[in-house]
């Protein structure tokens, strides 16, 4: 796993709570609601050939 990948999601963490927190006070919730369902489908985008791998190398760890 890449340290890289640690850093680009922190930095969607930041700036998805950041936008929420200024789509909150403005009043469109709805709209801090859908920006962070984005954030999270993004980094969850990332992730998947992550668990990707962790399901394979537990397929073959218990397949001896």
């Amino acid at each position: 796993m890449d340290i890289s990948i640690i850093f680009k999601i922190a930095a969607v963490g930041i700036i998805v709570s950041i936008l929420c927190q200024v789509l909150k006070h403005s009043g469109r919730e709805e709209q801090a609601f859908l920006t962070s369902l984005a954030g999270l489908l993004v980094v969850l985008y990332w992730m998947i050939p992550y668990i990707a791998d962790l399901f394979k190398e537990v397929e073959e760890l218990f397949s001896l």
